[in-house]
């Protein structure tokens, strides 16, 4: 395709914002864990012109309990949305445990995931039962020795686009609820997280906290973070618009819900249903999303208020800051060893 003369300074323009998010990820990758596990991610969206506006119960008040979100999957910006989302939220960032696919093992920040211990899981029904023991040794390993506090999970096992019809078919044969805007989440993750990290109590009952509890001692994973992402128009997010900068500014919606870990069943069958409960509270929740832009009040409630999350500029200028100079050092190291060797 051709560019025409008025096109060259747009596109011109487009390509140094794309250059200066995508350094920013890459060179996040040598820095320190803290920094690395996801800042410029976060910073790249103010100079793309997305923000977020949260919905919900604040999640604030669990920031220092260990946690599990789920989290429905619609673009392989959902990741980066994430990222923004958590930054105001104390240390979860440097203290959480992403679970994502694999294709993401290849994006510009999938090294960072890598040294930062996150888990790539495989799709597919072949590879299933193989994956789900490799996520088990990977929290023996990982989770407790890296003082990880929070896990994200997306049950779907797959962006929306790939699984809805699959999902919808599985459904009818089933007789399942019929879903459009979420498909049916699978609970093989699920259950080897909880099963891994929830602490028992002398009686077998779970150890977890109460909503009206938030300072409770207890140890082990704590809640369930309910999540629901929803875009303008039903419209998705990429990670290549978040890189790009290309779409117009765009302002996502994030719903959170807590459940105490003492209300969620740790029985295979129990844990599905009650899995299938959440995305038919997600469908309804996005409908309404759809319907008026809006999500609908939480029970009690005549209204819902929603939040803006910003990020502090100072935070941005510092993050970019070390990137340029980490970039730097790295150029002049690499630079070195080059004329060493040749």
């Amino acid at each position: 395709m051709a560019i025409t003369l008025e096109e060259a300074p747009w596109l011109g323009w487009l390509l140094v914002k794309a250059l200066m998010r995508d350094r920013s990820h890459f060179v996040a990758q040598t820095g320190p864990e803290l920094l690395a596990s996801r800042g410029p991610p976060a910073s790249a969206s103010q100079s793309a012109g997305i923000t977020v506006m949260e919905w919900g119960e604040d999640i604030k008040a669990v920031s220092k309990d260990e946690a599990v979100m789920l989290v429905n999957h619609q673009a392989t910006g959902d990741v980066c949305t994430l990222m923004m989302c958590l930054q105001d939220k104390g240390l979860v960032v440097a203290q959480m445990m992403w679970l994502m696919d694999h294709i993401f093992k290849y994006t510009n920040f999938g090294i960072v995931s890598l040294v930062h211990g996150d888990f790539f899981i495989r799709q597919g029904r072949s590879y299933r039962d193989q994956q789900l023991l490799l996520l088990k040794k990977h929290l023996e390993n990982n989770y407790r020795s890296r003082d990880r506090k929070w896990i994200v999970l997306f049950p779907e096992g797959g962006f929306l686009r790939k699984r809805r019809e699959t999902s919808q078919a599985f459904a009818k044969k089933n007789n399942l609820p019929f879903l459009t805007n979420v498909t049916l989440p699978r609970s093989g993750a699920t259950k080897i997280i909880l099963n891994a990290l929830v602490a028992q109590q002398k009686n077998g009952s779970p150890a977890g906290g109460d909503a009206k509890e938030l300072d409770s001692k207890s140890k082990g994973l704590q809640w369930i973070i309910d999540t629901t992402i929803a875009y303008p128009k039903a419209e998705p997010i990429d990670i290549q618009t978040w890189i790009l900068g290309y779409r117009k500014p765009t302002v996502t919606h994030v719903h959170y819900r807590i459940f105490p870990i003492k209300d969620v069943p740790l029985e295979t069958d129990d844990l599905t249903t009650w899995l299938y409960q959440r995305f038919v509270e997600k469908e309804d929740l996005l409908s309404h999303f759809y319907e008026t832009g809006a999500f609908p009040p939480s029970k009690g409630h005549k209204e819902a208020v929603s939040r803006e999350m910003t990020l502090s500029n100072l935070w941005i200028f510092l993050i970019q800051s070390f990137a340029f100079l980490s970039g730097y050092m790295w150029y002049n190291i690499i630079q070195y060893f080059y004329h060493c060797l040749f």
